[in-house]
């Protein structure tokens, strides 16, 4: 087995509670590594786990794990969790993985899961919607298909992300979040392969050339797996196209450094925004990439 078998990989650092007097990890803990990591794998899918499985009528139980031990990782060591689906069966999912320091394999595993009844926990077929999933992942194909279009197209899709983003997570007002731009904006929704919707945006008119990006959101658990920036890749590829030569937003500071790593720079001084910290950031079209 190596590093090469794998195009999943969750990265993970050692911690002082996970070693012994001798600073290697106690042998528990690498399952909880390799478990750590199939989480990672669900939300790479653009899967929310539990909206997912509630959708799919199931859950998946680990039936058995084996684990062949070749070394010991130690104190404050960077390791790379990789994983597969390896096959599945009529109600089972076999995934195998490997933890590496670098290219040294550490740690072989094999996970057999079964998909069940929630209530029973008795096995049920695997869903043909999980295995499509499953198989086109491990094939390389795009998880994630953005769709543009008006609020009339897609308000209810975007609606259900910024009510559980801004709303509900964040706390802002309703009557802040809902404005009449919705009704002229061009919207921007991703949706998973189960037609989820899972990041959404919108996009405002010009004013001399420079449009405006608002109401960014991703779904709360799949953060950080490019989603996001999937849409407002989708979104300056419609001001292209209407001729825009730039675009100007209001970043909450904590998504600064997001906006920065795609050609955005901060315009003035940081400010609050429904109770928000936020900062001006611009970008000439196109994105840097």
């Amino acid at each position: 087995m190596t590093r090469e078998d794998f195009r999943f990989f969750h990265r993970l650092r050692v911690r002082w509670a996970e070693v012994d007097m001798q600073k290697i990890v106690f042998n528990a803990h690498y399952l909880m590594y390799f478990d750590t990591a199939v989480a990672d794998y669900w939300r790479a899918l653009g899967m929310p786990y539990e909206e997912g499985m509630h959708q799919l009528q199931g859950d998946i139980y680990v039936k058995k794990a084996t684990v062949e031990f070749s070394a010991s990782a130690r104190m404050d060591d960077t390791l790379d969790v990789g994983l597969k689906c390896a096959r599945i069966g009529s109600s089972s999912m076999v995934f195998t993985g490997g933890i590496f320091r670098g290219e040294d394999l550490l740690i072989a595993c094999e996970l057999v899961y079964v998909f069940a009844d929630p209530a029973t926990q008795t096995s049920k077929p695997v869903p043909p919607m999980l295995r499509e999933m499953l198989t086109a992942f491990e094939a390389g194909e795009t998880m994630v298909h953005v769709k543009t279009g008006s609020w009339a197209e897609l308000g209810a899709d975007a609606g259900r992300i910024r009510t559980a983003v801004f709303v509900q997570e964040q706390r802002i007002p309703a009557d802040l979040e809902w404005d009449e731009a919705d009704a002229t904006a061009i919207h921007a929704v991703a949706y998973n392969r189960m037609g989820q919707p899972v990041a959404t945006g919108r996009l405002l008119p010009a004013t001399d050339g420079v449009c405006k990006v608002g109401r960014m959101a991703v779904h709360q658990v799949l953060r950080g797996r490019g989603f996001g920036e999937l849409v407002l890749r989708a979104l300056a590829a419609e001001a292209q196209r209407r001729g825009d030569r730039a675009m100007a937003l209001h970043a909450q500071r904590t998504a600064r450094a997001f906006y920065e790593r795609l050609g955005f720079a901060a315009q003035g001084q940081p400010y609050e925004e429904a109770g928000i910290p936020h900062i001006d950031m611009t970008s000439a079209l196109p994105l840097a990439r």
